[in-house]
């Protein structure tokens, strides 16, 4: 006859799934935050709508064989401190070409 109660081994079991559980959703979380500040920052400096933000991220993430995540880490670095890797900046002019009407503010004139 089994009382509907785990032994301790599952309970840990348990314990310790959960816990993982809770890291990725944090990691989740964070990772939205980030990748929703870099659509900000095309919305405001590339003049598009948040869909062609995201459109652009994605290019960009694409194009450049660089995870999403990491994009909108180096687009919100060049937010603060204005530096950006030379071949990000050229694909990040690429994507709002495509996906907008204006150059990234600073740009050298074409």
């Amino acid at each position: 006859m089994t009382t509907g109660r785990d032994g301790p081994g599952d309970e840990t079991d348990r314990i310790f799934e959960l816990q993982e559980e809770v890291e990725q959703l944090k990691e989740a979380v964070s990772a939205h935050a980030v990748v929703d500040q870099a659509i900000g920052m095309m919305v405001a400096l590339g003049r598009v709508t948040p869909d062609e933000g995201w459109a652009v991220l994605k290019d960009v993430s694409q194009h450049t064989n660089i995870k999403l995540r990491s994009v909108a880490d180096l687009i919100l670095i060049w937010g603060r401190n204005g530096d950006m890797p030379p071949e990000i900046r050229a694909e990040l002019e690429e994507a709002l070409d495509r996906h907008g009407p204006t150059q990234i503010p600073g740009s050298p004139p074409e």
